[in-house]
């Protein structure tokens, strides 16, 4: 299908951006990458009459240590973020999941804020971002705000950002040395997840388990009681709503989550920090 009509904007600074998005409010969308919102206007999901293109802001493409958190920027691309020395030494499994999306054309034009915005339940990068914490940055004609990671995703395609504020930065804990781990499972390796599990640090978070991604709180509750992995796995499941598709239905979704979370916890206790 061929996408609405629609004009389009280019910008070179956030200040811009802030300025187009308040002139034209809901009838705009952001253009960064473009793989996640394109698709979706060919399909009439999303019908804008103005693309604001945000590529062009390098102001907001960068991996910098601040304090204990590592600040990304919005505009970093999927490709350098797996390539990135400071995030592999300070946060390793962001690099290492930025490396599992799609396929090298997706990743050299994907975005971090591109894929936090998007907010789609089977995101490879927002499970990992959902296990780590942190905040998303955001800014609108009030300045800037943070809100927590665990509140941002609201639902399939929604978030909490308002319609004249953009993405800046995310910020998540250094966590070193300390064990991680990313399991997902697909039909072929640039896929979508059918289900995937990010598990770092006694935080476990799901992709494709409900109309956003989620945590394990089950699994992490039984974990801080001294529960045993098979205990704890056994219970991912728990609290979620998976949908049904071609792909898996709901049991068998439920199945995957038990199992990916027990190979994720595994991994971590076992210091194999990777992935199948």
């Amino acid at each position: 299908m061929i996408p609405s009509q629609f004009d389009y904007v280019r910008v070179q600074s956030v200040d811009e951006a802030v300025a187009a998005l308040t002139e034209h409010g809901e009838d705009a969308k952001l253009l960064a990458g473009g793989h996640s919102l394109l698709p979706i206007m060919k399909l009439r999901l999303a019908v804008p009459s103005v693309l604001i293109d945000i590529s062009g802001i390098r102001d907001l493409s960068y991996v910098r240590v601040e304090g204990d958190e590592v600040a990304v920027g919005a505009g970093t691309r999927h490709h350098e973020l797996e390539r990135d020395a400071v995030a592999a030494a300070e946060v390793p499994i962001l690099p290492y999941v930025a490396a599992q999306v799609g396929d090298p054309q997706v990743r050299h034009r994907g975005t971090i804020g591109g894929t936090v915005a998007h907010s789609d339940p089977a995101s490879d990068l927002p499970t990992a971002l959902l296990a780590l914490g942190g905040t998303v940055v955001v800014q609108g004609p009030g300045g800037r705000r943070e809100i927590p990671i665990p509140e941002f995703w609201l639902g399939f395609f929604e978030t909490a950002l308002e319609p004249d504020e953009l993405i800046v930065e995310v910020r998540v804990p250094r966590t070193g040395t300390a064990g991680w781990a990313y399991e997902k499972f697909t039909r072929r390796a640039n896929d979508w997840p059918i289900v995937a599990v990010a598990a770092v640090e006694g935080r476990v978070a799901l992709a494709n388990m409900a109309g956003s991604v989620v945590r394990a709180t089950a699994t992490e509750e039984a974990l801080a009681r001294g529960a045993s992995i098979e205990e704890a796995a056994a219970l991912a499941d728990q609290g979620t709503s998976p949908g049904a598709d071609m792909h898996a239905d709901q049991e068998y979704r439920r199945h995957l989550a038990r199992l990916l979370t027990r190979r994720a916890l595994q991994r971590v206790a076992g210091g194999a920090a990777a992935a199948a």
